[in-house]
């Protein structure tokens, strides 16, 4: 049976110039591949589904007041896209879930406005929400309580994709894909235009993955120029071209990635070899005895990550980040370089309750277990980057809290911005000799004055200094 929405709730439906935030990310996330068919379920204005469509997706779009006429039919994808926040029903909220559920073969991907939207939203209180002054309802959900209400309804394996956005797996296949896709990251082939080319690719592959690949593995036109050659010479054309060393680190790399796959997979509900993504069953056979005893050290994994002392140490051997009396700082660009469990506890922070696109340093507190992603998007560009939002959440409640730093006249900024990175990093030298003349200049004298803008800006004062890029100058008078 068709569902009738409320008509007010077509004022909710905004314009859009571009793609919507959940439309990007499940984009962005290989939701919306060219096989599979996509349903905006209260598409509003249609925006999205004219956007998808000019990107060759295979859309359609229904909305109980602009598109009413669509027939409604299974898809394999199935958009749901700020739907459950207008809707002042709860028992109609949980009836449009659950048919868009119906209507999905594959992935249903959820998204609704957060509770720290609050203040963008004026209203009398009204049910579970607000009723604005325009008549329209809005029930901000907190990002823990929307992956919450989806699994109940649902019954089906959720993962947040990202702050306010979920996914909802019909399909174990595909979920098991999603993960593999965000944990272990897959090697790149280089283009293949003759045979010469095409083992050149093979080898380069076996040198990033530590193995060879199933043919299953292979672009296409890679695969058909090898065909005419025997599996012994192409192991041999591998031997003899590969740099052994490069084959043995990441091999080494590949292990733990894949450890650091079935970790996460089993705090996500964990389902059999078969249902593996055919890359990771290959790794599993290549760098274990068996996926019982990959299973098995995984699950160790995952125990340590619940043991203070053990999270701990992993703190203090880490290659990168900067560690303080309460937490680990690590830069984006350097978190695949701390210990397998400290990305073990990332990971499991942002299945929970998703982690933000807009994010530069990751905070993992050692005492309890939370997670905060900071978002200081000046850090390449200034040398002292001020921060303009935090997302955290706490592992073991769940609980989610967003803090921004917008209209902060005040705001923390960062110091020895060196500290956050890994050591190889280009940018460290650079910053590391700011940190020093800084450190020579006496400007870390008193490290309880510098944390924010003002106090910063006073201390340069005091030591008759400023900033010129990522140069400390003497101040000039006037």
């Amino acid at each position: 049976m068709t569902q009738t929405w409320n008509s007010d709730r077509r004022r909710t439906a905004i314009g859009r110039t571009a793609l919507s935030v959940p439309a990007r990310q499940a984009l962005a996330d290989g939701q919306l591949a060219p096989d599979r068919t996509v349903l905006d379920y209260g598409c509003g204005r249609g925006d999205d589904v004219r956007a998808l469509q000019r990107l060759d997706c295979r859309v359609v779009g229904w909305d109980p007041y602009y598109r009413s006429g669509t027939k409604l039919e299974p898809s394999s994808v199935v958009l749901l896209t700020y739907v459950l926040n207008v809707i002042e029903d709860q028992a109609e909220r949980r009836q449009i879930l659950l048919r868009a559920w119906e209507l999905a073969t594959t992935v249903l991907i959820v998204s609704a406005r957060l509770t720290w939207e609050k203040s963008k939203v004026r209203g009398e209180s009204f049910n579970d929400g607000l009723l604005t002054s325009r008549q329209t309802f809005q029930h901000l959900f907190g990002a823990s309580e929307l992956r919450s209400y989806v699994e109940q309804v649902t019954g089906g394996r959720v993962v947040s994709a990202a702050p306010g956005i979920v996914y909802a797996f019909k399909d174990d296949k595909a979920r098991l894909s999603y993960l593999a896709r965000r944990i272990v990251p897959d090697a790149e082939w280089l283009a293949s235009e003759d045979t010469a080319s095409a083992i050149a690719s093979l080898v380069v592959y076996v040198e990033l993955r530590g193995r060879p690949p199933k043919i299953e593995e292979m672009p296409r036109a890679t695969a058909e120029l090898l065909a005419h050659l025997k599996p012994n010479e192409l192991r041999r054309l591998v031997r003899d071209s590969a740099d052994a060393q490069k084959i043995a680190d990441s091999a080494k790399r590949s292990t733990l990635n894949t450890l650091l796959y079935l970790a996460v997979e089993l705090f996500n509900g964990r389902g059999p070899f078969s249902s593996l993504p055919v890359s990771v069953q290959v790794d599993v056979r290549a760098f274990f005895t068996s996926y019982k005893e990959a299973c098995q050290r995984a699950d160790r994994l995952l125990l340590k990550l619940r043991d203070d002392g053990y999270v701990r140490g992993a703190m203090n051997a880490s290659r990168a980040g900067k560690l303080t009396p309460t937490a680990l700082y690590v830069h984006r660009r350097a978190v695949d370089s701390m210990p397998t469990v400290l990305r073990l506890y990332e990971h499991c922070a942002s299945i929970a309750a998703g982690r933000p696109a807009a994010w530069t340093v990751a905070k993992l507190k050692h005492q309890g277990r939370a997670v905060s992603w900071l978002n200081y998007p000046s850090f390449d560009t200034e040398p002292h980057p001020r921060i303009e939002s935090s997302y955290m959440v706490d592992l073991q409640t769940l609980e989610t809290s967003h803090t921004s730093y917008a209209n902060s006249t005040n705001r923390p900024l960062l110091h020895r911005k060196h500290e956050f990175l890994a050591p190889e990093d280009p940018d460290v030298e650079r910053y590391r000799r700011l940190t020093a003349s800084e450190a020579k200049a006496g400007l870390y004298e008193h490290p309880h004055l510098i944390g924010t803008e003002n106090g910063w800006e006073a201390e340069l004062i005091r030591c008759g200094r400023q900033l010129r890029g990522h140069r400390l100058i003497r101040r000039t008078m006037g």
